[in-house]
């Protein structure tokens, strides 16, 4: 049965909303530590919201707030491996689980994600997730049909 009263989603119906994190097994060991496994490391992509997981972090906001989103890699080992990672110079916070590749996504407003109390804010975030041409793919289709 179909809602019809329900607004037009900017999710194609055949186009993933889930995206798993793909785990290089050198950072999946080390990830591990900080109780970030495949089943707690994911990105959500509605209607209306963008949730990133990886383990204890979380970075959740309004999908307009995303201002943009690229691919981007390959990534140091020894600045990605691991937990969350802050970027000092510019508070971007980085979910890595490989080197390779990843999507970078910069907000219109920072939001909260590497401490629980939200005091330090990111402007952008990137995720290692399997599908990255998928995701850029499914952000830019939002973007799209919010500007008609």
């Amino acid at each position: 049965m179909h809602n019809h009263a329900r607004r037009r989603s900017s999710i194609p119906p055949d186009m993933e909303t889930r995206f798993s994190f793909r785990f290089d097994p050198a950072y999946r060991r080390l990830a591990g530590l900080f109780g970030v496994t495949p089943e707690r490391a994911w990105v959500d992509l509605s209607e209306d919201e963008f949730e990133a997981r990886y383990g204890p972090w979380r970075v959740r906001t309004s999908v307009d707030n995303i201002a943009s989103a690229e691919v981007t890699g390959p990534y140091s080992f020894l600045k990605t491996a691991g937990p969350a990672r802050l970027g000092i110079t510019d508070r971007g916070l980085t979910f890595a689980s490989n080197g390779e590749s990843g999507v970078c996504i910069t907000f219109h407003a920072p939001v909260p994600g590497i401490d629980r109390s939200g005091r330090i804010r990111h402007p952008e975030l990137t995720v290692t997730v399997v599908d990255v041409d998928g995701l850029v793919a499914a952000l830019a289709r939002h973007d799209l049909e919010r500007k008609e």
